[in-house]
C-alpha cells in the first residue's frame, strides 16, 4: 500500500544577533509546496537583517501507527509542521519534516533542533482526511469512584 505523501520545501532564516557569545540565530520559518526542483538549496532573500534559504525535496509521509499523534496536532490551537535541522558547516540544514507530535518529541528527546511552523490549510485538510479514516480513539473505560468500590448492590 502506498503511503500518503505531501511534498514540501522548507524555508530557513538566518538573522544576526547583537550578542557577544553568538553572532547569529537560525530558524525554520515556513514550508511551501515543493516547487519540484530539489537541486541545491537556494537563497530566497538577502538583506542587512536576514538571509533566507529554500530547501526542497522533502516529503511528509503519513503512517497509521502515528494517527493519534496527527490527531493531537490537528486538535491544537495552531496545527504545525515540525522541522528537524542541524548545522552543516556554516549553514542550518533541514533533515526531516513531520506532522506527528510523537516523532517530533522523539527528536527533541534526542537533543535535535526542532522548529515548528504553522500548517497551511490545504495540508490540514489532507491530514484531517487521513486522521478521519485511520484514527479510532480508544473507548474510555468507566471507572467507579473509590467510594463505590466494594459496595454491595441489592
Amino acid at each position: 500500500m502506498q503511503l500518503p505523501e505531501f511534498p514540501i520545501a522548507v524555508i530557513i532564516e538566518r538573522r544576526p544577533l547583537a550578542n557577544r557569545w553568538q553572532t547569529q540565530t537560525w530558524e525554520a520559518i515556513g514550508v511551501i509546496p515543493d516547487p519540484g526542483d530539489a537541486a541545491a538549496p537556494r537563497v530566497l532573500l538577502q538583506d542587512d537583517t536576514r538571509m533566507q534559504w529554500l530547501y526542497g525535496g522533502f516529503v511528509v509521509e503519513l503512517h497509521r501507527d502515528e494517527a493519534e499523534n496527527y490527531y493531537l496536532n490537528l486538535s491544537a490551537k495552531q496545527p504545525c509542521v515540525f522541522i528537524v535541522w542541524r548545522m552543516d558547516d556554516d549553514l542550518a540544514v533541514p533533515k526531516f519534516v513531520t506532522v506527528s507530535y510523537g516523532e517530533a518529541a522523539r527528536f527533541m528527546d534526542a537533543d535535535e533542533k526542532v522548529d515548528t511552523v504553522p500548517m497551511a490549510r490545504d495540508m490540514c485538510d489532507w491530514l484531517g482526511e487521513f486522521v478521519n479514516r485511520h484514527y479510532k480513539p480508544e473507548p474510555k473505560k468507566r471507572s467507579r469512584p473509590p467510594s463505590f468500590k466494594g459496595a454491595k448492590r441489592g
